[in-house]
């Protein structure tokens, strides 16, 4: 038998290697002549650098600002011309210092500085994960990093950080344009957010990180006035994606030319999953938490899907599971295995998974390989 662990990160936890090993050594444990291989994914967000090094591009170092302005060690990963770059990394949340939000100053403009980095390397295709971001500040520190001006009404540079776009009265992209000239740019993206409004990126992601009600009125305020200077004769704030990443996704709209994709779907592609599918009789996926989230393009029900239109099945395990077996099987899950099943103490699950994990990869190989086992050779559960 043959079983390929995809699984996504448990946030906060555990990566999707340790998931992918800890499940295996169970399915092992109990069905040692299993083949059991791994594949990690993820949808655009935290682990995409990861990913996409494991699937055998190289991981190319790069010192950028970090998202209050103080340097963080990244890079990106690279396959020929092609570049993965990961927001998440350089620009995301696990990179406050401190874990101390800053909603209002917060800046994408070490992500800039990567995608910088990766064409002057000579890469002419970069895709980037922009999920986990820390800034709403609409992607302008991403495309100074990449040559534009935002200047105030005496023509000098605006402050870093989403608050301060409400003072920026004009913008000069020629240099991006310069910058980007044949470079593709796409953007993995899991959100359909616009960038403005009551499901903008402010109204939806800014509490998340750090915004008071007061200053997600400010973001969104100062938002909608960047959309005003940037986007021209094509509005895209109301564009699915936009609000992504903080307005990450309207910038790479309106000023990079970029194209949005479906962060999971991008990076199955990158990872050659369909490919790792030949001969396999049983996929395991996952994530911390199964729940209405996970069916809106998340790396569990893109994985599901792809396995399902192979014709195989399809397990997940997880921390806490909050959807019904209806809700799984539209999604081709076949069974969802959760840590709480084992351990209600959800505290005790995230200090301490891989344990349980591993109990879980034997219940799988119980109830999904059984019966292509003697019931001598099971064991314990």
């Amino acid at each position: 038998m043959r079983v390929l662990v995809a699984s996504d990160k448990f946030k906060g936890t555990v990566s999707s290697a340790e998931v992918a090993a800890a499940v295996g050594d169970g399915v092992r444990g109990v069905c040692p002549d299993a083949v059991v291989e791994s594949v990690l994914v993820a949808d655009g967000g935290d682990g995409t650098l990861a990913a996409a090094v494991a699937a055998g591009f190289e991981l190319v170092p790069v010192v950028a600002a970090g998202p209050t302005g103080e340097p963080v060690r990244s890079g990106f990963a690279r396959r020929g011309s092609t570049a993965v770059v990961e927001l998440a990394d350089v620009s995301g949340l696990i990179r406050l210092p401190g874990g101390a939000p800053r909603p209002l100053t917060a800046t994408s403009r070490g992500t800039g500085e990567v995608i910088a980095a990766a064409i002057d390397a000579g890469c002419t295709r970069v895709i980037v994960g922009i999920g986990g971001s820390a800034s709403t500040d609409g992607g302008a520190g991403l495309i100074r990093a990449l040559g534009a001006r935002v200047l105030d009404a005496a023509g000098a540079e605006v402050a870093e950080g989403g608050e301060a776009l409400s003072s920026a009265s004009s913008v000069e992209l020629s240099a991006v344009g310069e910058r980007l000239k044949g470079v593709e740019i796409v953007v993995a993206c899991d959100v359909d957010n616009p960038l403005t409004g009551p499901s903008g990126a402010a109204a939806t992601y800014g509490p998340q990180k750090g915004a008071t009600p007061e200053q997600v009125a400010v973001l969104d305020d100062a938002l909608d006035h960047w959309a005003d200077l940037v986007g021209g004769a094509s509005d895209l704030r109301h564009v699915p994606g936009a609000g992504a990443a903080g307005g990450v996704g309207f910038a790479a709209l309106a000023v990079l030319g970029a194209r949005l994709q479906p962060g999971i779907e991008l990076m199955l592609e990158l990872v050659g999953f369909r490919e790792r599918l030949a001969g396999v009789d049983l996929v395991v996926t996952g994530e911390g938490a199964l729940d209405e989230q996970t069916l809106r393009g998340k790396a569990v029900a893109g994985v599901a899907q792809a396995a399902s239109a192979a014709g195989i099945p399809v397990v997940a395990v997880c921390g806490t599971n909050r959807l019904d077996a209806e809700r799984l099987k539209h999604a081709g899950i076949d069974a969802a295995y959760a840590l709480t099943d084992l351990q209600p103490d959800v505290r005790r699950c995230i200090a301490d998974p891989v344990p349980l994990l591993r109990r879980l990869g034997e219940r799988i190989a119980v109830e999904r390989l059984g019966p292509t086992m003697r019931a001598t050779e099971r064991g314990p559960v």
